[in-house]
């Protein structure tokens, strides 16, 4: 079925097929979306669709750039310097609500379950993600003075992608909430160097 708000937003076709990319891919899976039925609901030709996506992992790949590109993953608020560090790291666990679909969680670790391949380009995409986040987060802690901000790093990033994976699971965006108070737990108990901030 043809998505109306894809089609009067008068967007080119790469930016529609990549639309309906997200929206199929968050709906259904990765693996479980054909390119006939990303072609179907953007609308485009299969012609124009493989004109620019030559095979279904440059597709994916493409998704996942423009995701990160829209501002619309946890990226965006780990880098919002009006909100202060303890905040931004809180609001790793607040998991978006979907749109009339199933919740999805993480589309990094969704991507990186479905190609599982170490080596895939799609993988390797969603590897550089998940190590961007530890940086912005290890940044974020060492900010609020942690003696040792990679630990608490990697304390926060498990939680953030662990909450993330139950709340797919479970169809629950409210899941966050018990990661969420770990983590206030984690930050308040975390050693600060000396003059540190709580």
């Amino acid at each position: 079925m043809v998505d109306n708000t894809i089609r009067r937003s008068g967007r080119g076709g790469r930016e529609r097929v990549l639309a309906a990319a997200r929206k199929l891919f968050a709906n259904q899976g990765i693996n479980a979306t054909t390119m006939e039925e990303v072609a179907a609901a953007a609308p485009v030709s299969k012609r124009t669709l493989y004109a620019h996506f030559p095979a279904k992992d440059d597709l994916v790949l493409a998704q996942l750039e423009d995701l990160v590109g829209a501002g619309a993953t946890m990226h965006a608020v780990l880098t919002e310097e009006d909100i202060p560090p303890r905040q931004r790291l809180l609001a790793m666990f607040d998991v978006p609500a979907p749109a009339g679909g199933p919740v999805r969680g993480c589309p990094f670790v969704d991507a990186a379950a479905e190609f599982p391949s170490p080596d895939s380009a799609v993988h390797s995409f969603a590897r550089a993600q998940k190590l961007l986040m530890l940086s912005l987060v290890t940044d974020l802690t060492s900010q609020l003075g942690v003696a040792e901000p990679e630990l608490l790093a990697e304390q926060l990033v498990t939680l953030a992608d662990g909450a993330a994976s139950r709340a797919m699971v479970l169809n629950d965006a409210g899941y966050g909430r018990h990661a969420r108070a770990a983590a206030e737990v984690l930050i308040a108990a975390a050693p600060r160097r000396p003059g540190g901030r709580c």
